[in-house]
């Protein structure tokens, strides 16, 4: 079943650009919906470096990634953002002169006056490990983003990785699952050392099972998937149950679908006017690290100027028949906007 959407401004990626761009266009009374492939807001601040502290936000002397997603959550929904997680854009048409049609691998449709692609460095997609007949279980017992959690109740699962997203998710589902198996290649881990001791101490306590110094070598099963065989480095191969295994290896870049949208790109990057950040399709933006324009620093806080510059230019799409205004938020606050 198709799911409609009609807003002012689709932003396709929830990363902190994309997340900063809500609150310049809430300020200008634009409505935004926000597309993203990963199962939560935040980009790659969220999904592969939650804990790594950034030093060149205005501000702030230090702020730890995941901290800085929350805060611009925590600015920006005085603007009721609406969002589409965990699903990929596949398509984008025009429908006329003022409206585009972005659609979802899952059929969500969203209807918008502007589109703005903060992808950051292109779609993310997960890192496959090299196994045989993964494919085959893609759907059927492989996921490789946690969206339901319900799912795993009562069932065995695996996971494999060391970083902060098969540690965060090894203790979450601990309590939900019949049995998690958290398999690594090594004996220590790259996520947080707080989240590597919670899982050490978990695994002491007999509430999951920690298989270290080894790799997932192989997969069985008929419809669905029954067996993960797993290489171990001083006891060689052993097969072990699971309803669903959860390999966490990190994400990889792509520019996927944006490479067919008749955009002038140069090196995988949008190439973009600087004026207001907008692309050679009239009502298509680009913003953040996947733009590009002679100067281009790939910083977090280069995407928020882009963001504001790209706001005041979307207002004449949305509101083709009204004057904008320029107002300071420290003189009229965010609520009388």
């Amino acid at each position: 079943m198709e799911n409609k959407i009609i807003t002012d401004i689709c932003i396709i990626g929830a990363g902190p650009v994309g997340l900063f761009a809500v609150f310049e266009a809430g300020l200008l009374k634009m409505r935004c919906h926000l597309i993203d492939v990963l199962p939560q807001i935040g980009g790659q601040l969220s999904e592969i470096y939650p804990q790594k502290p950034i030093y060149d936000i205005p501000g702030f002397p230090t702020v730890n990634a995941q901290e800085l997603v929350d805060n611009l959550r925590q600015q920006i929904a005085p603007f009721k953002p609406t969002f589409t997680l965990g699903e990929k854009v596949e398509e984008l048409v025009k429908l006329d002169s003022e409206t585009f049609l972005v659609r979802t691998n899952e059929n969500t449709t969203v209807e918008a006056k502007a589109i703005v692609i903060a992808g950051g460095l292109g779609c993310f997609e997960p890192r496959r490990p090299e196994l045989e007949n993964l494919a085959k279980f893609e759907g059927k017992g492989i996921t490789y983003f946690v969206k339901n959690t319900e799912i795993y109740r009562d069932k065995q699962v695996v996971i494999a990785g060391g970083g902060d997203s098969a540690l965060d998710w090894t203790i979450f589902l601990s309590d939900i699952a019949r049995k998690v198996t958290l398999v690594h290649r090594s004996e220590s881990f790259r996520g947080a050392p707080d989240s590597a001791e919670k899982v050490f101490r978990l695994a002491e306590a007999g509430k999951i099972d920690l298989v270290l110094q080894s790799n997932v070598a192989g997969l069985t099963g008929e419809d669905h998937l029954q067996t993960v065989l797993l290489e171990q480095k001083n006891t060689g191969t052993r097969a072990i149950p699971a309803d669903y295994f959860i390999p966490l290896f990190g994400l990889t870049p792509k520019l996927g679908p944006i490479a067919d949208w008749n955009l002038n790109l140069h090196n995988s990057a949008i190439e973009v006017n600087t004026f207001d950040y907008s692309t050679n399709v009239p009502g298509i933006f680009a913003i953040g690290d996947i733009n590009t324009y002679p100067g281009k620093l790939k910083l977090i806080l280069c995407g928020f100027h882009e963001a504001a510059l790209m706001a005041q230019s979307a207002f004449n799409r949305v509101y083709p028949d009204k004057k904008r205004t320029f107002k300071y938020t420290t003189v009229y606050g965010v609520n009388e906007f």
